[in-house]
């Protein structure tokens, strides 16, 4: 198998039930983080891997590995490949691309990458993905041949789920980092306090499962991953600990998953405990946009470029966690009406390039 961001959390986890599965390791690719992909590539002997910067061909050991470089060479390492499944891990808009070309090799997509959806659903073989994201395992796990009426996603509520709402558009990178249920990636945990996570997977649902009546609600102990409401008046819900393992387990080899302990079973005291709670606008702003882009999903190429800006903005101390909604509804204001056809990658790439371009001009006049 092949897996694409092997450092992050997503890929660390699949490299775990690989080797519990006994799956061979054909290629990696990861990002800057070399020292722990040289670990990987010791212990998994991969014949393939990519690295994201050629700064860093001096600090690997392939061991033997033909090495690739780059963007380009990601796709070049997809093709060189001989494996059927590929595990995209990247984080961002770098993970349209491959996702792309993994299907343009007729290889399967096992996608942990919101922004593969979410940037150029349309543009995908959605039906070809097996989803890594617990909420879009939830929904696939629970879904029969009955009618369905609404699916319904959870979200923890982030580090600013029980902060005063007058303070939420003034807080620091390292509040909005202390996730309360678990640690993840920067980007993640960022998008969690925002609740800009529970707008991409609702997009995402709405690629996967071809359904536009979706919501969101605040689950907090991230117990419940989804539910589903059936014409007939039922709701199944599927419960589980947090644990990425289960679904990128079933990703790996769902026959094996199916009759091996993943994770540990639930108490079912926690279950009678668990409450919901719906999604506050006024805490996060950012929710607002959820019929907008159910409406028409291609802006979330728009949504999605000036919200990595603007995190990166705000990670870099240049904004405030509040500025992040108003440079993402600033961009839809001044890039919906001219949205143009997005047909094909090179030309989501543009869009995406010039959405970012004008927010790093809008901060940059801020700053002065």
């Amino acid at each position: 198998m092949i897996i694409l961001g092997s450092t992050g959390s997503i890929g660390i986890a699949a490299l775990e039930i690989a080797s519990l599965f006994s799956h061979k390791i054909e290629a990696l690719a990861a990002g800057r983080n070399i020292a722990l992909l040289n670990q990987q590539i010791l212990a998994h002997r991969p014949k393939l891997v990519a690295i994201a910067d050629e700064r860093d061909l001096k600090q690997l050991e392939a061991r033997g590995a033909r090495v690739f470089v780059g963007e380009s060479g990601i796709c070049e390492m997809l093709e060189a490949a001989h494996s059927a499944l590929v595990v995209n891990a990247i984080v961002g808009f770098a993970g349209l691309k491959p996702s792309l070309h993994t299907q343009y090799c007729k290889k399967t997509l096992a996608l942990a990458n919101k922004e593969s959806l979410v940037a150029g659903g349309w543009l995908l073989d959605t039906k070809a993905i097996v989803p890594i994201d617990s909420e879009h395992f939830g929904l696939w796990y629970l879904r029969t041949n009955r009618a369905i009426k609404r699916l319904v996603i959870t979200a923890s509520g982030g580090a600013f789920r029980d902060t005063p709402i007058h303070t939420i558009k003034d807080q620091t990178k390292s509040a909005a980092l202390r996730h309360p249920n678990w640690q993840m990636g920067q980007k993640i945990t960022i998008d969690s306090a925002s609740m800009m996570n529970k707008i991409f997977e609702i997009l995402e649902a709405y690629w996967l499962f071809g359904c536009k009546d979706i919501e969101a609600l605040i689950e907090r102990s991230s117990s419940v991953h989804a539910l589903i409401e059936f014409i007939d008046g039922s709701t199944t819900a599927h419960f589980a600990l947090p644990d990425m393992r289960l679904p990128i387990a079933y990703a790996i080899d769902p026959k094996q998953a199916s009759t091996t302990s993943i994770i540990p079973s639930m108490d079912l005291s926690q279950i009678l405990a668990i409450t919901f709670d719906p999604i506050d606008t006024n805490r996060y702003p950012l929710y607002e946009l959820k019929d907008t882009l159910l409406e028409n999903p291609k802006l979330g190429v728009i949504v999605n470029a000036s919200n990595e800006q603007a995190i990166s903005h705000f990670l870099q101390d240049k904004i405030t966690f509040g500025a992040i909604y108003e440079l993402v509804k600033s961009a839809l204001e001044v890039f919906a009406p001219k949205l143009p056809e997005l047909e094909s990658y090179t030309a989501i790439a543009a869009l995406d390039k010039e959405v970012r371009q004008w927010c790093d001009e809008v901060v940059k006049h801020r700053t002065r």
